[in-house]
């Protein structure tokens, strides 16, 4: 469980070290150069989702909740629009502009989704640091960049190319859970 712990909370530290610390980046990058700045940040990044991945997948199940019959449906429903939410801020069409954080907004539903079918102890933790991550995030670059200037609808082909990508990168999540054991069809985990 600590491993899962660390790996949160250096999640967290690691994407909010711009945010939080800006002039201590700033000094970072002029010292060793923006390039292996942002290496050393990647790094710091990839060895959080190490010890993410490592402690959730040691951590003992103690359940916290019974997650609801019908939760697994819903997860999946709500996965479908965390994809396409997590693409849409890359994405060229019109749906670029109807959410200011799409990634991170996915993130949340991701987190949520995935509340809702698992109710123990270490889920809370990884999900809730997730969501909380991602809630904190929006906020921090709420208030350092103001008010949100929209970005200018692009044309539908570049929505209905997000929808195929997303389309595609589920079927894809879908079946690494069912190959680590988890079918996410079969309405709920429990």
């Amino acid at each position: 469980m600590i491993l899962l712990i660390i790996g949160v909370l250096a999640w967290i530290a690691v994407h909010w070290f711009k945010r939080v610390t800006p002039n201590f980046r700033t000094a970072m990058t002029a010292k060793i150069g923006a390039g292996p700045a942002s290496g050393v940040i990647a790094v710091l990044i990839l060895i959080s989702v190490i010890l993410m991945v490592v402690g959730y997948r040691g951590a003992d199940v103690l359940a916290v909740y019974s997650p609801p019959s019908w939760g697994g449906h819903l997860n999946n429903l709500m996965m479908i629009f965390a994809v396409i939410m997590m693409g849409m801020g890359s994405s060229k069409g019109r749906a670029r502009s109807w959410i200011r954080h799409p990634m991170l907004s996915g993130a949340v539903v991701w987190a949520v989704a995935h509340l809702l079918v698992n109710g123990d102890q270490a889920s809370l933790i990884l999900f809730g640091g997730i969501t909380f991550w991602a809630l904190g995030s929006m906020m921090l670059i709420n208030r350092a960049q103001g008010a949100w200037d929209r970005p200018e609808p692009g044309p539908i082909k570049g929505d209905i190319k997000l929808l195929v990508i997303s389309a595609v990168v589920f079927v894809v999540i879908s079946g690494v859970h069912i190959w680590l054991g988890y079918n996410p069809f079969t309405g709920g985990y429990t």
